[in-house]
């Protein structure tokens, strides 16, 4: 069993940060793609982040330049730092994160609760 634990969301004025995180914890050898998505209402589920276990980023077109997503592997934790939200960016934000379990015989997928971030003043 894994648990995926999601913190930082709320209520910002335009053109402010919020920072979210994601942590893991349970069976986990190791985590592979860490993914930041968001859905508003209305809307379809959009994949606003990506990191590899390198590092290696990439970001919708409509987050590039104001979102930075990152990872502490050693904590099994993804970060989303948001800048200069705006109200479009209001929606819940759920972490994912692909896993290989202790004995290393499967990898599954795993989804955060969802943390609700609204931009508006």
């Amino acid at each position: 069993q894994v648990d995926l634990v999601e913190s930082g969301g709320g209520l910002v004025q335009p053109g402010g940060s919020l920072r979210l995180s994601c942590a893991a914890s349970g069976n986990i050898f190791s985590v592979a793609t860490m993914r930041w998505f968001r859905q508003a209402p209305g809307n379809d589920r959009e994949l606003v982040a990506d990191i590899d276990v390198r590092g290696t980023t990439a970001y919708s077109d409509s987050v590039k330049g104001r979102f930075t997503i990152s990872r502490d592997n050693a904590k099994n934790t993804v970060y989303l730092q948001m800048n200069n939200l705006q109200p479009e960016d209001t929606a819940v934000y759920n972490c994912y994160m692909f896993i290989l379990n202790r004995a290393r015989t499967r990898w599954d997928d795993y989804w955060g609760q969802g943390t609700q971030v609204t931009v508006s003043s």
